[in-house]
């Protein structure tokens, strides 16, 4: 290190100002690429799980509207506006089922089931021949 009288500083401790700086800057560089890897891994795994959830809720919600007609087809008059749950597993699924709506003689059922907070509903809607109960699927519609 040199000192200088003039100027009163150590010439020498310019060069460790400079290691220091390009240190954080390089320091800083690899911080955010590890901040924006972990992000896009994240990302990944998330997107992952979110379409099996996605699928999952949809095949919950379609085996709450396949259960109601199976309910309608043991017994013609069945009705709950209310709303029951059909469990498989740890995933449940609530239907609603709801007579002459919309006109009629129709049947209207509403299945929904949430999972990972995907949810998926499925809406069906039945005609039931009175003299011989058979029930007849008119439209299924899945929904997100």
């Amino acid at each position: 290190m040199i000192f200088s009288r003039k100027k009163g500083i150590i010439i020498g401790a310019r060069k460790g100002q400079a290691f220091l700086a390009t240190v954080l800057l390089i320091g800083g560089i690899v911080v955010a690429a590890g901040i924006l890897l972990a992000a896009l891994v994240f990302s990944y795994i998330d997107s992952g799980y979110g379409l099996r959830a996605s699928y999952v809720a949809e095949a919950m919600a379609s085996a709450g509207a396949e259960d109601a007609l199976l309910q309608l087809a043991r017994n013609g008059s069945f009705s709950n506006p209310s709303g029951y749950t059909v469990a498989m597993g740890v995933y449940t699924a609530t239907v609603t089922v709801n007579q002459n709506i919309p006109s009629q003689g129709l049947i209207t059922i509403l299945s929904a089931a949430t999972v990972l907070f995907r949810t998926r509903e499925v809406t069906a809607v039945v005609a039931e021949d009175p003299s011989t109960n058979q029930v007849t699927l008119i439209s299924w519609q899945e929904t997100q």
